[in-house]
């Protein structure tokens, strides 16, 4: 991969292998799929990963929380879907081989908040809560799990880094 960096007309590009785009485009997929179960029904609690994606927002307050749930969750779960997708369509539009990714403002964001999302479900899935936890890591799958969870920190932070450089720089 080639990290994020700005381009003169003030976007952001970076360049991922094939086998990247694959490992982005299957977890963007699976995190799309997580917000649309949300949005139909799903019961939260029966997946960490749900309820790492939407926490109660009044964690001692389960009426409360129940309440602030009914009125949020569609529109919360709707926006972590089309973002997830977001990126998908960046990545899977462009077919074989290494992709070029170039996003504007918009785009950036939108990858910010996947990226995010998707992180936030490969912690609840490898038992990470907070910074500094190694997670469950007990065999090659969770292992490399935690592999894809560290990587994508680093995609995450080159994008904040180049946006920071063109907020910085005009």
């Amino acid at each position: 991969m080639r990290m994020f960096r700005r381009e003169r007309d003030g976007s952001v590009s970076a360049t991922f292998e094939p086998d990247e785009v694959e490992i982005i485009v299957q977890l963007a997929s699976e995190s799309a799929a997580l917000a649309d179960a949300a949005r139909s029904g799903a019961e939260l609690q029966a997946d960490p990963a749900l309820i790492r994606l939407l926490p109660d927002a009044y964690p001692d307050d389960p009426a409360a929380s129940a309440e602030f749930r009914r009125f949020t969750t569609d529109g919360l779960a709707e926006r972590k879907a089309i973002n997830a997708r977001l990126v998908v369509e960046s990545l899977a539009s462009m077919g074989d081989g290494r992709v070029e990714v170039r996003l504007d403002e918009v785009g950036s964001n939108a990858w910010l908040r996947a990226i995010t999302d998707i992180r936030l479900v490969l912690g609840a899935r490898l038992g990470i809560v907070q910074d500094g936890d190694e997670g469950d890591i007990h065999d090659g799958e969770t292992a490399l799990l935690r592999a894809v969870y560290d990587w994508l920190a680093g995609v995450q932070e080159s994008l904040v880094h180049a946006l920071s450089a063109r907020r910085r720089n005009g």
